[in-house]
């Protein structure tokens, strides 16, 4: 999971855009400078090449209100909060959309707030996330001053700022690639290939020509979402109790090891999201019972984990590089390119106690 830049204007004090800057590489002056077109209300700005989904958090009284999700196409403007604001701490969390390959992007913070990952919500945070049925994620804690709100804009590490570039084409170029149309370098100008595949895209899916370009990034993403849902590896949850989880597998600069994933009773999570070899993965998991930790069974091959969430080149002297090594389980042959690796009860060893 990567973790993209983003910067505030126009409401930031001196303070918190000195530690933004250094926690993200950002210049204090980008911070800094001012939006004196700000909109009445908090505007949110993709100027990324990804589409995002945006949560926004609230204060009201001695609670916090977190709404989701604020879609945020490739160069694009909304409101995420109606104006005029309090003056006091406001919260942002933003994600990639699924459609995107190469795992999910997320632009957070170090605030522990409550979000459904799965669709629209408005909630006060509890808690508890979890007695909740929600998920906690890290948001962007941001000072607003002025009732009239500001604008908040979310980058990456490219910009898409120069002559004939824009996020927006960037986003398009994206897209194409994601939904297998046309592979290209991701630079925020169309060129004359990707106008070509677009017109041949078009033309195949009997949609006008003239197609404009806000709707395309909508078709595009959707093509992707139901691309993405054909490929990759799915690890699934059949048990009664939560697992953690982690997947190893060869890649083109060699092995690779990757984790955690939590999987609660009932519920999988998509590993990878492109393409998978012909060639047997690797899984690891670990479940927490009342009797103990249980290992699954079966599990002869070593690769590198980490106490945290990791992602580890190379299967060597784990030890020695200040990793830990696990055994993983073989798991069958991807089939066209997808694997749904299930965990079921009787795969798991008897519980064990759980090393320190």
């Amino acid at each position: 999971m990567a973790r993209e830049r983003w910067s505030a204007k126009g409401f930031l004090p001196a303070l918190v855009a000195g530690a933004l800057a250094l926690a993200l590489g950002l210049p204090s002056s980008a911070t800094q400078q001012a939006d004196a077109q700000a909109a009445d209300g908090w505007r949110l700005c993709n100027q990324t090449s990804f589409v995002l989904e945006a949560a926004t958090g609230r204060p009201e009284n001695n609670a916090v209100i977190v709404e989701g999700w604020t879609r945020l196409r490739p160069g694009e403007c909304r409101s995420a909060l109606d104006g005029p604001l309090k003056p006091g701490i406001y919260f942002v969390f933003a994600r990639s959309s699924k459609a995107h390959r190469g795992g999910q992007r997320v632009w957070n913070g170090e605030i522990p707030l409550c979000v459904d990952p799965n669709g629209s919500f408005a909630v006060e945070n509890p808690s508890s996330c979890v007695q909740m049925g929600l998920e906690q994620r890290g948001f962007k804690a941001v000072r607003i001053d002025q009732r009239s709100g500001g604008a908040m804009t979310f980058k990456e590490t490219d910009t898409y700022t120069k002559g004939g570039q824009s996020a927006q084409n960037a986003g398009i170029q994206r897209l194409l690639d994601d939904a297998g149309i046309n592979a290209d370098v991701v630079d925020g100008y169309l060129g004359r290939e990707s106008r070509a595949a677009i017109t041949s895209f078009l033309a195949e899916r009997k949609l006008p020509a003239n197609t404009n370009n806000v709707d395309l990034v909508d078709i595009l993403e959707d093509v992707a979402r139901n691309r993405a849902l054909e490929v990759g590896m799915m690890l699934c949850n059949r048990t009664d109790n939560r697992i953690l989880a982690a997947i190893a597998r060869r890649r083109p600069d060699g092995w690779e090891s990757r984790g955690w994933w939590t999987l609660d009773a009932g519920l999988c999570a998509r590993t990878v999201d492109e393409s998978l070899i012909a060639a047997p993965h690797y899984v690891y998991a670990e479940m927490e019972t009342p009797g103990g930790q249980r290992i699954l069974n079966g599990a002869e091959t070593v690769f590198c984990t980490a106490r945290s969430k990791f992602a580890i080149l190379g299967r060597e002297d784990c030890e020695a590089r200040r990793y830990r090594p696990a055994s993983f389980v073989e798991t069958a042959v991807p089939e066209d390119g997808k694997l749904v690796y299930e965990f079921f009860d009787r795969a798991f060893a008897a519980p064990q106690r759980k090393q320190p």
